[in-house]
């Protein structure tokens, strides 16, 4: 029954997280109006609303005007599921499968904005810096000043990079390493940079080897989301396994 639940509500969320995405960037209302088709403005009815099934269903275009609905909707919505589910398997039912399936929620909406709109929106990191405060404060980690201590290191790491690279680094990746650091502490924010520059690193050469340069920039922020969930789930392992081998070494 609970992998059932979370599997439905990760994709009820998901499809929830693909409005914030879209929408906050523009300021405009997650509420009003309702769901519709961007195109010809076709407020969608129920049966074009069910997360995945629906995409499938319609065949991927507006059941209104046939315009080819982006695969960014049902990939978040399986990938939001898919990753709910992957906490629950870690963690169980703990005070940390809160702290996961937030993080993971944080992350799959700054996935949506950065790859959208190149932009991470501070009013969603203000909203998720009070949630983790608060659990922070609730569910202290040991010892107690670890995220926060976390938190202001990673943000003054960002920041003297984005100095010395000339504003290589936007100011959302900064703002949003801050509030990794306060859901991972010291040892998973570092987990998370060593990541994600690694994953950011890999795909931009891939990107120079196939000749792709119509787009200067990259979003981060995706990479920042995959390292810090793949810090989240198994930081202590790839620790151990780094130690280890300069150990052989």
């Amino acid at each position: 029954m609970i992998i059932t639940f979370l599997t439905v509500f990760g994709l009820i969320l998901g499809s929830f997280f693909n409005v914030v995405g879209i929408r906050v960037p523009k300021k405009e209302s997650i509420m009003f109006p309702g769901s519709h088709c961007p195109a010809c403005k076709h407020r969608l009815k129920w049966f074009e609303l069910i997360p995945i099934f629906s995409y499938l269903f319609l065949k991927g275009r507006c059941h209104s005007c046939g315009i080819r609905i982006s695969f960014l909707y049902p990939f978040v919505e399986m990938v939001t599921s898919f990753l709910f589910l992957l906490s629950y398997f870690k963690f169980g039912l703990s005070v940390q499968l809160l702290f996961a399936l937030l993080l993971v929620s944080l992350m799959v909406i700054i996935f949506v904005t950065d790859i959208v709109y190149m932009l991470i929106p501070d009013r969603i990191l203000i909203i998720f810096s009070i949630l983790f405060t608060i659990l922070r404060i609730l569910y202290p980690m040991q010892p107690w000043w670890n995220p926060y201590v976390g938190a202001i290191i990673a943000f003054l790491l960002l920041l003297i990079i984005a100095v010395i690279s000339k504003g290589a680094m936007g100011g959302g990746d900064i703002k949003l390493f801050f509030v990794v650091g306060l859901a991972l502490g010291v040892k998973g924010v570092f987990t998370t940079f060593i990541l994600s520059t690694f994953l950011g690193a890999i795909f931009g050469i891939i990107l120079m080897i196939i000749g792709f340069s119509k787009r200067k920039a990259i979003p981060f922020g995706p990479f920042i989301g995959v390292g810090a969930i793949i810090s989240l789930l198994y930081s202590d392992s790839i620790i151990s396994l780094y130690l280890n081998f300069f150990k052989i070494v």
